[in-house]
């Protein structure tokens, strides 16, 4: 191996060392219940569990991970020509390997998958400690490739990013941060919910069980969160903890319960009204810049139902003529009902974003990402 690659590898590890944020303390939120309970009653609602916000994080597998592993499929080349990734299936479990010069020199293990791979996929893994860190190596849906993970280097090897707890809380239900002086990336291995329950948007489920099994009661408040009883401020509050932005701890992750103030526990900073918002990360900023937002009472389920896959922008049309008429379209006089189900696709763009940023054979590549906010753009 040549002394500059090896130098550049003594760097990255010593760089990500000192790198240490800071992060609230408390006490940790309540285990969830599970979805299984929940769905024995609403068994409508079990389409929900082929939804994106369910996916959004689950156990690394052979069938979660949207990426290859066959020879030809599973390399991962870097601006450094004698350094590469490679994803490799093994016996004791699936791999990312820094091979450096043709020699594998770093090997983590795919223990856990963010993202439903609508856009792409990242991957984490355990480190001996119970410490959670992020692989160097992401998937890219629109390409069907390996990527460098967004935010990455390529050109040096690295496998000590930390994921931090307000990571986490936007792609999980429940993680347990197991809080001491040097880490801010340490959990309780044996305690942890993936994925977007049905406690994160309903709250704790156990007292609202106990309330069903007893057929003496039959009180009138159920122990749950119905969203749709919340005020407009609460239940654009609940989207806001993971779609308004990173905003500022108030309390630690995981404290906050649906149907409780958000700003008591995570402020986020609204914006000013020339001030650019990225379309990844803070949509409700967006939507609130929004005259449809402005001039009505809408909120995030008016025009989607968590509940089930939204994949067609002509679907969401229907919801935007409950208050507008196709004919005061600007384009109807020309294009005429051609126009019908393509209000989402003119009035709010994919558009690229500038958070989330990653390589690909040497080329910087951006997702396009959906504005929410709703104007008029040609």
């Amino acid at each position: 191996m040549s002394n500059k690659l090896y130098k550049i590898i003594l760097c990255s590890f010593a760089l990500a060392a000192i790198f240490v944020p800071i992060t609230a303390s408390g006490p940790q939120a309540i285990r969830p219940i599970g979805d299984e309970k929940c769905l024995m009653c609403h068994e409508k609602q079990k389409s929900y569990l082929s939804t994106a916000h369910h996916f959004t994080s689950r156990p690394a597998t052979k069938d979660s991970i949207a990426g290859k592993f066959e020879e030809g499929k599973n390399i991962v080349k870097t601006a450094e020509p004698d350094l590469q990734y490679r994803m490799e299936a093994k016996t004791d479990g699936l791999f990312q390997t820094a091979v450096i010069e043709n020699t594998a020199m770093i090997s983590a293990r795919f223990d856990l998958v963010i993202g439903s791979g609508r856009k792409g996929q990242t991957y984490l893994y355990w480190d001996k400690s119970d410490q959670l860190y992020q692989l160097p190596v992401s998937f890219w849906t629109e390409l069907g490739t390996w990527v460098s993970s967004p935010g990455y280097d390529d050109r040096v090897v690295n496998f000590t990013r930390p994921v931090l707890p307000r990571c986490l809380e936007c792609h999980a239900s429940s993680f347990e941060e197991l809080r001491d002086s040097n880490t801010v990336n340490h959990y309780n291995r044996s305690s942890y919910v993936l994925g977007i329950s049905c406690e994160k948007c309903h709250g704790p489920g156990q007292e609202h069980v106990s309330l069903q099994n007893d057929k003496t009661r039959k009180p009138s408040d159920q122990s749950i969160v119905n969203t749709a009883r919340l005020s407009r401020e609460r239940q654009i509050g609940l989207c806001a903890l993971c779609h308004g932005g990173l905003g500022m701890a108030k309390a630690p992750a995981f404290s906050y319960t649906a149907g409780k103030d958000l700003e008591d526990y995570l402020h986020l900073q609204d914006p000013g009204p020339n001030e650019a918002v990225d379309v990844h990360g803070n949509q409700v900023a967006l939507l609130k810049r929004s005259r449809c937002y402005q001039a009505s009472s809408m909120t995030c389920s008016t025009c989607h139902d968590v509940h089930v896959r939204q994949r067609d922008p002509a679907t969401f049309a229907g919801r935007c003529l409950t208050c507008h008429k196709i004919q005061s379209c600007g384009l109807f006089r020309k294009s005429g009902d051609r126009i019908a189900g393509k209000c989402v696709d003119c009035h709010m763009p994919n558009q690229t974003t500038n958070v989330i940023v990653s390589t690909h054979d040497g080329v910087r590549i951006s997702p396009q990402v959906r504005t929410h906010w709703i104007k008029v753009y040609h």
